[in-house]
């Protein structure tokens, strides 16, 4: 399956400023002595390793919450979570991390005004847990990105979420698996479901690629 190209980032880039600010602003009026100890301030961390990742958090947001307002607010009240909570990082690569707050964020958001999706149960036996040699993979490699999108914005969340972490953000199974807060046999059911329910959508006419 082809890379599924990502929403347009200028909602993440209206954001992106304020957060550089408020962490400055934030920390200096927290602490103006840190600890010499500390080789990164938690603004300056913050900076360097969670918000080069801004754009990667509002295109997860976009495809969660579909309408581009609603995924600026969870794109904004995620982003300052991180920066209240970059403490509790651990090692270097914040994208799993800051990903993991949107994400919950989302759910949170979507739950509050009933947009949920209710839980989906799997048999992994029917729905299998190989990526390889899927037969709808041809068809959504030929079909046209805005077609995609179009499809891929009527799949239950628990598969867009999944769908999204791998082919766009290409995190590993066991990423997704943190993230999503299921086990990895799970994320690769709903994989397999969600790109068999993509297919399908792509071969209905005026809902996603207009038939074939």
């Amino acid at each position: 399956m082809t890379r599924i190209a990502g929403p347009s980032n200028s909602g993440a880039r209206q954001v992106s400023k304020d957060h550089a600010a408020s962490g400055r602003a934030a920390w200096s009026q927290s602490s103006s002595q840190p600890s010499p100890r500390l080789t990164l301030t938690p603004p300056t961390r913050f900076e360097t390793l969670v918000l080069p990742h801004l754009d990667a958090a509002y295109s997860l947001a976009r495809y969660l919450m579909r309408g581009a307002d609603d995924a600026r607010d969870a794109t904004q009240e995620a982003m300052l979570k991180a920066l209240k909570h970059v403490d509790q990082l651990r090692g270097d690569d914040a994208r799993p991390w800051l990903l993991a707050i949107v994400r919950n964020t989302c759910r949170t958001m979507l739950g509050r005004r009933g947009g949920g999706d209710n839980e989906i149960s799997f048999d992994e036996a029917v729905h299998g847990t190989d990526e390889a040699g899927h037969p709808e993979s041809e068809l959504i490699r030929k079909a046209d990105q805005e077609a995609v999108h179009r499809a891929l914005e009527q799949l239950p969340v628990a598969y867009r979420e999944v769908l999204v972490l791998r082919e766009l953000q290409d995190l590993s199974y066991k990423e997704i698996a943190e993230i999503a807060q299921v086990p990895i046999g799970t994320v690769m059911s709903r994989l397999a479901r969600g790109r068999e329910r993509l297919e399908q959508l792509l071969r209905v006419p005026g809902t996603g690629g207009g038939g074939r």
